[in-house]
């Protein structure tokens, strides 16, 4: 016999914990369950990316990710303080190198103060250097808001709050969720162990979040493309000279931040991530390949518009990824003291990108609803900080469109 619930809730990383968080919260009376196919919370992008509080001084004023990025820090913050979350908000320095990179600095800076980002200051390369003594630059950006969480920490802490609003709320792990059939005004989910109902269902699937949308009957054009990004972390004899968060000036033309150093909670230091395609979505190994995933990847049109406008950063990319010489003089950018013995592997995160038939990965956060669900279906960086931003805009429709 199956099991009924109000909602339920597919995907247990920390933008799923953060709605079933927001959900019960608001609706204490709801019984909601949560399923997650691993054996833990936040076992994919959440738990294995770089572990920083984004300020949002990146996105474009207005955007869902600028609006939600500086709403959910502040949230997130106020939450790891409560919940005894480990955290630091340390600050950050992004630091320009080459004049070049002085025009994009100054739009960063325009946009960090439409997005009402605090404690943000434009310095010059004597006081990055106060702040990061082995930084080399010719001056950047100080972003004091900036800083680390334990993201798998906090995905914990809000599922454990939120069962304990509610005592008929389940959290079920490694329960993969394989099938939705509408039957009346409810849905039956199976898994691959048990039965349950809910009239209303949440889909955060991240890296499967296309697939899931399919599953319940959304007419979906894009497809969700994943990008494996790889770490190096400093060796004791180095870790001095990251003092906390160097970024440098992003490429405007590529989708991603750059390679950056994090003072993780632990203390050590990470170096990355590249940013490479995958033949795996869930694959964080050099060499890891899903012949389904390879195939759902490279049949699609966007994915060879994304590789032809980005022929010589993925080319640039890949070689990187073999290549610690290569990383190296990446990171020799920002800190030209660094040597080989500076630096040793470390691991890997993989990002979902849902991306557009042209080959565009910029697309907003972006969360669509059909009579009897909600998916949010673009959710990459800095989603894990604005999770709880996500989760009440979540909740706020369910309510609006449901309940």
């Amino acid at each position: 016999m199956e099991r009924v619930f109000d909602i339920i809730v597919v995907g247990g990383g920390i933008v799923g914990a953060a709605t079933l968080y927001k959900l019960q919260e608001r609706n204490p009376n709801l019984s909601i369950l949560l399923l997650e196919k691993e054996k833990a919370l936040a076992n994919h992008q959440t738990g294995n990316n770089s572990g920083v509080i984004h300020s949002g001084i990146y996105y474009n004023p207005g955007s869902n990710k600028a609006i939600n990025c500086v709403k959910g820090r502040r949230e997130l913050v106020k939450f790891a303080q409560e919940y005894n979350v480990r955290h630091d908000v340390c600050g950050k320095i992004i630091a320009a190198i080459d004049e070049k990179e002085l025009p994009h600095l100054e739009k960063i800076m325009r946009h960090g103060k439409e997005n009402d980002i605090e404690d943000m200051v434009r310095v010059t390369a004597e006081e990055v250097k106060e702040i990061e003594p082995f930084c080399e630059s010719i001056g950047g950006i100080h972003v004091g808001c900036t800083g680390i969480i334990d993201f798998r920490g906090a995905t914990e802490k809000m599922a454990e709050v939120a069962k304990a609003k509610q005592a008929k709320t389940e959290v079920k792990l490694g329960e993969e969720a394989t099938s939705f059939e509408r039957v009346g005004d409810e849905t039956i989910v199976k898994t691959n162990k048990d039965t349950y109902r809910a009239k209303y269902l949440v889909f955060c699937g991240g890296l499967q979040a296309d697939r899931l949308a399919k599953k319940d009957g959304v007419k979906l054009k894009e497809k969700i493309v994943g990008f494996r990004g790889d770490y190096y972390e400093l060796t004791e004899q180095a870790k001095h000279k990251v003092r906390h968060l160097i970024y440098p000036v992003p490429n405007p033309d590529f989708p991603f931040l750059g390679v950056h150093f994090t003072r993780m909670v632990n203390g050590d230091i990470e170096c990355g991530p590249n940013a490479v395609f995958t033949f795996k979505r869930e694959g964080y190994g050099k060499t890891d390949f899903d012949l389904n995933d390879t195939v759902d990847a490279l049949t699609y049109g966007g994915t060879w518009r994304l590789f032809m406008n980005n022929v010589r950063f993925g080319i640039d990319e890949y070689r990187r990824a073999f290549s610690k010489k290569l990383f190296l003089q990446t990171l020799q950018r920002l800190i030209p003291s660094l040597t080989m013995d500076d630096i040793e592997p470390g691991r890997a995160g993989v990002r979902a990108l849902l991306l557009r038939q042209d080959g565009d990965t910029r697309d907003d956060f972006r969360i669509e609803y059909t009579d009897h669900s909600i998916h949010v279906l673009n959710a990459p960086s800095p989603a894990a900080t604005a999770s709880l931003a996500i989760g009440e805009q979540v909740a706020e429709m369910v309510e609006k469109r449901f309940l």
